[in-house]
């Protein structure tokens, strides 16, 4: 194997474990409380790989605050760096307990960015502005229903209570790191919970902005999201849009681990998803 074919870094993702002392739905295939015994199979696979980090991208838990207590332990086997963000059933809480959910997962914020060689990892907050998130009465909560209302009246297929969007703060700040890493010299991926391309009912309320924007900037390689658990790709310019499949802790069948190489000369991000894909990254310097 010659040096161009070694990773750069390569980092582990975990999708949707929805972790709840419940009895399982069979129809659905889900059975959230083996997410513990599943989790925990993924950490092991984990910790036998050389890995940079760990995300795990949202719905740690199905409902309940105090399922934080059972599954949030099982991470701390992990050998690796973990890093989280939050998905809609995180937020399945009571309203008193909302605001305390960030830093019951020891997130740094609501939404945050790390670095990693040449690259940014920029983590959205998927569902700052949403109908679930924040108290009834919230200006954003508000700001939630309105946005769904007009989706529903206009039409849209993700007009659906379980989506959400970013707030114009938010978008503003994305925008901002963007910039900022392309400043920088720096590859840029974006990671959150709600998918936003290819179109479906489960995307972000506001995808339209955030594809537009991603896929008009080169520095931006990919986007890598969970949610929609059957899983999805799709291309926009030069950057890829993956939807990890098969949540690996909520259904019977075994885990589905996926590990991520950024290989030298940092022209392509390969994963274990399967099907496997080796996806080419532009290397064109964006003016």
């Amino acid at each position: 194997m010659s040096s161009a074919d070694l990773p750069l870094f390569r980092f582990g993702i975990i999708a949707d474990p929805q972790y709840a002392a419940i009895e399982p739905q069979a129809e659905m295939g889900r059975y959230y409380a083996n997410s513990l015994a599943k989790v925990g199979a993924a950490i092991e696979t984990f910790n036998g790989e050389e890995l940079s980090f760990v995300m795990t991208l949202g719905d740690i838990i199905d409902r309940d605050f105090n399922s934080f207590d059972d599954i949030l332990p099982v991470y701390e086997k992990l050998r690796h760096e973990a890093h989280f963000l939050l998905g809609n059933h995180d937020f399945g809480v009571a309203p008193e307990y909302l605001e305390k959910v960030v830093e019951r997962v020891g997130m740094p914020a609501p939404y945050y960015s790390f670095k990693r060689h040449d690259y940014r990892f920029i983590v959205l907050n998927g569902n700052e502005v949403s109908t679930f998130a924040t108290p009834e009465g919230h200006p954003l909560n508000r700001l939630g229903h309105e946005r769904l209302a007009a989706l529903s009246a206009a039409g849209a297929d993700n007009a659906h209570a379980w989506n959400a969007s970013l707030s114009d703060e938010q978008f503003a700040w994305l925008a901002s790191e963007i910039e900022q890493a392309k400043a920088a010299g720096e590859k840029v991926i974006v990671m959150n919970h709600f998918p936003v391309y290819p179109p479906c009912e489960h995307d972000m309320w506001d995808r339209e902005r955030i594809v537009e924007l991603l896929a008009s900037q080169t520095s931006v390689v990919a986007y890598l999201n969970g949610h929609n658990h059957v899983g999805n790709y799709g291309k926009v310019a030069g950057c890829h849009f993956v939807n990890k499949r098969f949540p690996p802790s909520c259904r019977v069948k075994p885990s589905s681990i996926t590990t991520t190489s950024i290989t030298r000369p940092m022209s392509t991000m390969a994963t274990s998803w399967r099907p496997k894909l080796v996806l080419p990254i532009s290397l064109s310097k964006r003016s």
